[in-house]
């Protein structure tokens, strides 16, 4: 459109949004965020507001939506949610001194990965920004949180290694160079539902890259911050924090601290694995409760919350480190004073690693400061509580522990009590601080007061009594005098006005009064601002300080965390051995326990190593507890390794690198991918890249295809792996074919195990422990009477099964089976015969309490009556 044709206003519309053409720009008029044009139309459907218009210049009204500016957190975030980005652009000059149109400028750019406004965030949960790029034979990536300020950085070398480097952190959003797109954009897409925004060659340039970052983090060489030579992280970081300056229009003096790592520091936990173990969240409905952090998180705040959850998603390898954990969460589990005392105290503590990014990007509030002022307030009392201890962790806590006196008596002293959230509201600073704030609040509480005083010590210096104040909107207040009493004027007064019967004058003493009453409000607001602004400079510059405060206070909370668990669980303190080693005993699955509390768990032991035990090959039916026993033998392996105690009765773990699984599966639809092309995908993946440090848990390997198939495949897969020349790693494998139960006498190192069973008749009972020997019995149709398939198509199947079992029925598929004849039709006497044997046959009488035991007899007995 021709912008000469457009109002003054609009053009100013124009040129802004042609600077954020992918953004939906928030143009500040008055009290409200107005949109117009393609933004409007596109805000008004996804924000479901009305839709109207604005005289812009042109014949047709420029189509116009809006939201108040106070609510605008809100609108913005439905926004993000939706997809889109949000550039907010403000009033950058005071409308009244303004000549011609207000000056706007936008003063930040708000996306999924770029978000700091507290409603938005989910206290518990990081919001990571990714950025992934390609240089010299690797991908680099870099993954950041601005909220806290945290930046980590790592060199991958396939596509499946960037797959599951991002499935440590599940970025909300992700920006990638032109080449990684095309390898692993759709990919990403579909498996973690963020839409990659790819990015010019530009964007990544190396120009300028190392001098970037070296500025920002305030270092001489790249050796600093372990990444010189590392090109692709090079790229990654400096590409972000291009990105980062676009968006946040501001400091970001606060992210001076970088993290670089190898992807084997951490246990290797791939997104099969992740999502088989459910160890963040569930498979079903991506819940938080069910998971493993579900259990593990007893966290007082928001940022112990997230450190635990990092510790989830990464754990160590390293058996120090291990240790450092485990003996710090010993220490608290056995102090339970210390364990309470520290609780209390992180309970009224605050999210100060957030505040602190507020108030680098100045988008802190008053109570923001508040709120960081009670949390350094809590920090003698936890420096006291750590004295004592003597565990690693806790006792390097404690000490050179800075309790930042310096910055709470500044905001003690600065910042009011209970200030409000605005600082245009006034009662920002605190009474006392600054004498010329005092003097102007006094001044609009008690202004008539001092003109009265200054009336009454007018009349007594002159002698003349009917002397009085008044005021005027031109001359602003004056003395008025009869012109009876003109002969006793001081000299001092000065005359500015003549009337028929009096004469009007001013004093210096007066003017000053007036300057000090008239606009004291408009007066205070401005320099409570600028006093506001000055405390959060000088709380900036210890920045690094509160980031150690913070930090303090997250692993103390962690710890704690871990300690709380122990103790309420009854868990017991792994012992961290070399590789190699795996003994468990009484070990029970965390979470399946605690969602059954009601019931009695039976624990299981387990003995594996990269010697004659290497592999368990497990046989028994479904629902008796494989999978939940193989599950909770990797949980508790990974447990151990963040650090945490462990639900048995006593663990040796040996460090391992890497822990797969392939349990379950079904029909990936969206991806195109059948059961077993999913299957043998993930089968594959595990025989490329286990090592004999690795625990590998597999479940049902070949159900997919054909019997004999999948028989062929799983025989095979058990050889390769128990094979030390070619991986020899520690494995559980639950199987139906029970033909496998047959590699304990043909392979070294395999050994068979069953789940016990107690059968009478036609009924089975589930023991849940886990036994020596093979099954002799697969029990399937024992389990479908148990799932409450119909009692006539359970008799059926076991008429086949005899057949077969007699080889009336040959492998050809031709039967000998005769027709019989055909039944009786079943009447109404028989059905409920049948339902009454069913309910009987369900019934676990060892559960029921006395009074269910009547209910359930007198309801059969009626029913009986019926036949």
């Amino acid at each position: 459109m021709a912008k000469e044709q457009l109002t003054p206003m609009m053009v100013q519309y124009l040129n802004t949004k042609d600077e954020y053409p992918d953004c939906i720009l928030f143009y500040r008029l008055g009290d409200f965020y107005e949109m117009f044009f393609d933004d409007a139309i596109k805000a008004s459907k996804a924000l479901e507001i009305t839709l109207t218009g604005k005289d812009c210049g042109m014949k047709e009204r420029a189509p116009m939506c809006g939201v108040p500016f106070h609510s605008a957190s809100v609108y913005i975030a439905k926004l993000i949610d939706k997809g889109y980005k949000v550039a907010i652009c403000e009033q950058v000059e005071d409308p009244k001194t303004a000549k011609g149109i207000v000056k706007r400028e936008v003063i930040r750019v708000v996306t999924p990965g770029t978000i700091i406004d507290e409603a938005l965030l989910d206290e518990k949960n990081n919001n990571y920004l990714a950025v992934i790029c390609s240089s010299a034979g690797k991908f680099g990536i870099a993954v950041s949180d601005i909220s806290t300020g945290e930046i980590y950085t790592t060199e991958v070398e396939t596509n499946d290694m960037v797959m599951n480097e991002i499935a440590r952190y599940e970025p909300r959003e992700i920006l990638l160079d032109s080449v990684t797109a095309k390898e692993t954009a759709n990919d990403i897409e579909l498996r973690f539902r963020v839409i990659p925004d790819e990015r010019d060659d530009e964007f990544f340039s190396d120009e300028n890259g190392e001098s970037i970052i070296l500025k920002q983090f305030g270092k001489q060489n790249l050796s600093e911050l372990n990444i010189s030579g590392r090109y692709a992280s090079i790229k990654a970081i400096s590409a972000m924090l291009r990105y980062l300056e676009h968006t946040q229009k501001s400091g970001l003096s606060y992210i001076n601290t970088l993290t670089s790592y190898e992807v084997n520091m951490y246990m290797d936990i791939d997104m099969s694995t992740r999502r088989n173990l459910e160890i963040t969240e569930t498979m079903r409905d991506k819940a938080k409760k069910g998971s493993l952090l579900w259990v593990l998180d007893k966290t007082k705040t928001s940022m112990g919350a997230r450190m635990l959850k990092q510790w989830v998603e990464k754990p160590l390898i390293n058996p120090i480190e291990i240790n450092k954990r485990l003996y710090s969460v010993k220490e608290l589990a056995d102090n339970m004073m210390l364990r309470d005392d520290l609780g209390a105290i992180l309970a009224e503590t605050y999210d100060i690693s957030r505040i602190i990014s507020r108030l680098s990007l100045a988008t802190a509030t008053p109570r923001d400061l508040v709120s960081l002022k009670l949390t350094l307030t809590k920090l003698p009392e936890l420096e006291m509580a750590l004295s004592a201890t003597k565990s690693p962790i806790l006792s390097g806590i404690s000490k050179n522990f800075d309790i930042l006196a310096d910055v709470r008596n500044l905001l003690d002293t600065a910042i009011s009590d209970e200030p409000p959230v605005n600082i245009k509201d006034g009662g920002v600073i605190k009474a006392g601080f600054n004498e010329e704030i005092d003097n102007l609040r006094l001044a609009m509480t008690d202004g008539k007061k001092w003109l009265a005083s200054l009336e009454a010590e007018e009349r007594q210096a002159t002698g003349i009594a009917k002397l009085k104040i008044g005021y005027n909107k031109v001359f602003g207040y004056y003395i008025e005098v009869t012109k009876s009493n003109i002969k006793d004027v001081p000299d001092t007064y000065i005359r500015k006005q003549t009337l028929a019967n009096c004469e009007r004058y001013i004093t210096p003493k007066l003017k000053e009064v007036e300057n000090t009453i008239l606009g004291a409000s408009e007066k205070v607001i401005s320099l409570e601002g600028y006093i506001f602004e000055q405390v959060r400079q000088s709380v900036v510059l210890e920045i690094e300080r509160l980031k150690r405060a913070a930090n303090i206070i997250a692993v103390t909370d962690t710890l704690c965390s871990l300690a709380e668990v122990a103790c309420r669980n009854n868990y017991t303190m792994p012992k961290i051995e070399e590789p190699g080693i795996l003994e468990i005993t009484e070990g029970r699955h965390p979470v399946v326990e605690k969602m059954s509390a009601d019931t009695m768990f039976v624990p299981n032991d387990t003995k594996l190593n990269t010697d004659d035990d290497r592999m368990i090959i497990i046989t028994g039916p479904n629902m008796a507890g494989k999978s939940t026993y193989m599950r909770q033998t990797a949980l508790i392996t990974l447990m151990a390794q963040i650090g945490s105690f462990v639900p048995a009765k006593s663990a040796r773990i040996g460090v391992v690198d890497r822990i797969f699984t392939r349990v379950g599966a079904s029909d990936d639809i969206s991806s195109g991918q059948s059961t077993f092309m999913l299957e043998m995908t993930e089968v594959s993946n595990i025989l490329k890249n286990a090592t004999k440090n690795s625990l590998i848990i597999l479940d049902e390997i070949g159900r997919g295809t054909s019997t004999f198939d999948g028989l062929s495949i799983a025989w095979a897969v058990v050889e390769y792996i128990q094979n030390k020349k070619k991986i020899g790693a520690k494995t559980l494998f639950a199987t139906h074919y029970h033909e496998l139960t047959e590699l304990e006498e043909r392979l070294e190192g395999v050994k068979n195990y069953r789940i016990a069973v107690k059968k009478r008749g036609d009924d089975i009972t589930f023991l849940r422990k886990i036994v020596r020997g093979g099954a002799d019995d697969s029990y399937g149709i024992e389990v479908a009477a148990l799932a409450g398939v119909p009692h006539e198509v359970i008799t059926g199947a076991k008429k086949i099964l005899k057949k077969i079992e007699n080889d009336e029925i040959t492998t050809a598929g031709k039967t000998d089976i005769k027709e019989e004849a055909p039944q009786n039709q079943i009447g109404f006497a028989d059905s409920t015969a049948n339902e009454i044997a069913d309910e009987l046959r369900m019934l676990d009488v060892t559960t029921l309490t006395p009074i269910e035991a009547m209910n359930t007899l007198y309801k059969l007995v009626n029913k009986a009556k019926e036949i």
